[in-house]
């Protein structure tokens, strides 16, 4: 039966094989990417800009935020004018009011 101290030897003695293979795992990977980078003619730069590659075909866009047009100075709800107009600004119409009046 193996005592405490032989366990945490074998862990140690395996932690440390692991840690060697990773750091050759990584050093081959990392010549692997210098040598498909000098045969292709690439920089780093030219790898890590992703604002000029285009965008995967089933990735979404992030939606920009837009700027309230109106802003209701009762409670202070805002609206951008995109979309469906909102129940504050249609009651307002309603009661006679022109959506000028709410423009900010």
């Amino acid at each position: 039966m193996s005592t405490l101290q032989d366990l945490l030897a074998q862990r140690a003695a395996l932690e440390a094989q692991i840690a060697e293979i990773q750091n050759f795992a990584r050093a081959d990977a990392i010549s692997k990417v210098k040598a498909l980078m000098a045969e292709n003619g690439l920089t780093a730069a030219d790898i890590s800009v992703r604002a000029t590659a285009p965008r995967p075909a089933g990735e979404a866009k992030v939606p920009s935020k837009v700027a309230a047009k109106f802003r209701n100075p009762a409670t202070g709800e805002s609206w951008s004018g995109r979309g469906l107009k909102p129940r504050w600004l249609k009651a307002a119409i309603a009661d006679g009011a022109k959506p000028e009046d709410f423009a900010v």
